[in-house]
Formats: C-alpha cells, sequence, structure tokens
C-alpha cells in the first residue's frame, strides 16, 4: 500500500476530487473538514498532510504550529487561496514544507505530493552521527539530540542542518541548498531558506552560531572550537 496522507479541507467537493486522484495515484487518503477533526484523526502514521489555510474554527496556520510544538515533523503542504509572499512566507514560518495556491490543478498537487515525500524520505546513504560535542545529529532516526533533549525540527529543518553538518565549513549558497533538499520543487525562493536558516538557529539555542551565513554567499556549519 501506499503512503497515507491526511487531507483537511472544509470544501468537501475539493476533498472528493483530491482524494479520488491522489487514491488513483495509490496513496491512502483520509479526509478531515476541520482542522479539529484533523487533529483528533491524527496520527504519526501519516507521512504527508495537505492542508487548507482559510477554514472555519482553527485555521490550517494554527493546526501547523500545534503539530510542530507538539514534536511532529510529518511534512505539510498548504493549500490556500492567498497567495502573496508574505502569506507563503507565514506558510513557511509555522513550519509547512510546500505551499500551493489555489484554484490549482490535479497535476499540480499530485507533482508537489510527490515532490515533498521524495526529499523528505530524508539521507538515507550516509547512516551514521555527527556528533559535534554535545550536538548529536542522528541521520538513522533523523533526531538532532542537544545534551539528552531531542529538538523538535521538521524534516526540512533537519535535511538542511544534516547537509550542512555532514559538509562542514563548506559555503552553501541558498540556491544550491534548493537544489539538495528541494531538488525539482517548483516556486522555492531564497527568502524560504533564510525562514527555515531562522527557525533551526532558535531551535539550536546555545548552539545557533553553529550555523552561520557568508553575507553575499551563502550558510556554513561552523565545527565548534574551530
Amino acid at each position: 500500500m501506499g503512503e497515507r496522507i491526511l487531507l483537511v479541507d472544509d470544501d468537501r467537493d475539493i476533498c472528493e476530487i483530491l482524494a479520488f486522484n491522489l487514491s488513483n495515484e495509490g496513496y491512502q487518503i483520509d479526509c478531515a473538514y476541520s482542522a479539529e477533526d484533523a487533529l483528533k484523526k491524527f496520527t504519526p502514521g501519516y507521512a504527508l498532510i495537505l492542508l487548507d489555510v482559510m477554514m472555519g474554527g482553527m485555521s490550517g496556520y494554527k493546526m501547523a504550529e500545534h503539530l510542530r510544538r507538539n514534536g511532529y515533523s510529518v511534512p505539510i503542504i498548504f493549500l490556500t487561496a492567498k497567495d502573496t509572499e508574505n502569506d507563503m512566507l507565514t506558510g513557511f514560518s509555522v513550519g509547512g514544507d510546500d505551499y500551493v495556491s489555489k484554484p490549482f490543478s490535479i497535476k499540480e498537487i499530485v507533482a508537489r505530493v510527490k515532490a515533498v515525500l521524495k526529499r523528505t524520505a530524508g539521507i538515507k546513504e550516509k547512516g551514521g552521527r555527527l556528533v559535534f560535542g554535545e550536538v548529536v545529529i542522528d541521520l538513522e532516526t533523523k533526531e538532532v539530540i542537544v545534551g539528552r533533549k531531542a529538538l523538535p525540527l521538521t524534516k526540512t529543518e533537519f535535511e538542511i542542518l544534516a547537509l550542512l553538518a555532514a559538509n562542514p565549513s563548506k559555503v552553501f549558497r541558498r540556491e544550491d541548498i534548493i537544489d539538495r533538499i528541494w531538488k525539482d520543487a517548483l516556486y522555492t525562493t531564497e527568502r524560504t531558506i533564510d525562514v527555515h536558516i531562522t527557525r533551526l538557529r532558535k531551535k539550536l539555542g546555545n548552539y545557533a552560531l553553529l550555523i552561520s551565513s557568508r553575507p553575499g554567499y551563502g550558510y556554513r556549519f561552523n565545527i565548534p572550537g574551530e
């Protein structure tokens, strides 16, 4: 069976159309017509959430914040009628992995779902752990441990950190990070990288300086003590 996807939209027609087409692609689809209902149905077994932003009651952004605050890193693709840059950055800042504006084509949704699932499959080929003092990046379990505390990183945040840490002192341009992490995903901007890096540094707390920026170039991972 294919990956399980939770589809959350208060428009039942959209849910029906997307569920039908994604099921034809081999995915297992569960529908919820509100964020509140979705949170009741949610389990860590979902591979991805397609989440409408504007719904009665709790918004999609609030639902995403709730999941991230509780340590769930399941990929989230926002579906929204809003398409300004600020709206897109809000989606990324609350832990979204992609953002699709309505109206959209079924082909676009299927392509975005496949792209996000492909890139959030993680870095499987490297295995092992990257250890920098009290900071441990486990490439097998996809966890970052600082001291004895696991950081609640999203999959995208983890992949960016793992990419930089696996190549310490190397400066990655924003477009390089997009190519490595987002690969063939559409509409990813360099500003998206800045938003994710800011959130990642905040979660690293006292170890935020492990990631530094080189103005005009990009970002690098700093080995402690060097």
